[in-house]
């Protein structure tokens, strides 16, 4: 069983964030984003270490009582451990500690693993973004949960 911990990011985490990114994403944020994520005041993110290692990282931007998922992922070698199980179970306690009663998200239409996870999380699909990713072009699947 890993030890995995769970922190809350600051700045200085932005360049594992940038490098955790670049692995998992086709189209990976800049470092300028990610620094600017933590100038935002309702922006949330943490960050899922193992060993003193950062392996994952979710965030989440709080508008009124509406926390909207911006970004979940962790490090190809660590996938299918249960750590992005971990990381939603924390951002949700997180949305709710702020007083959010609902969670938004976006997420590829193809990328059946994260469909998954959401799902045991009871966020459902209400929309499509078509043509919403770049490399590749793909739509994005709307989901919420409106009663975390």
């Amino acid at each position: 069983m890993l030890n995995v911990i769970i922190k809350n990011a600051a700045r200085p985490d932005s360049e594992d964030i940038m490098d955790i990114s670049k692995e998992c994403f086709s189209h990976p944020w800049s470092r300028k984003s990610i620094e600017n994520e933590f100038d935002i005041n309702p922006a949330y993110y943490l960050i899922a270490e193992v060993n003193e290692k950062a392996v994952g990282f979710g965030g989440f931007w709080l508008i009124l009582d509406e926390a909207h998922i911006t970004n979940i992922a962790v490090l190809p070698e660590f996938q299918k451990l249960g750590i992005g199980t971990i990381l939603l179970k924390a951002l949700i306690d997180k949305a709710k500690s702020k007083d959010a009663s609902s969670m938004t998200l976006e997420v590829r239409s193809s990328n059946n693993k994260a469909l998954g996870l959401y799902s045991k999380f009871n966020f459902l699909k209400e929309g499509v973004r078509p043509n919403y990713y770049n490399e590749p072009k793909e739509d994005a699947i709307i989901m919420w949960n409106r009663r975390i």
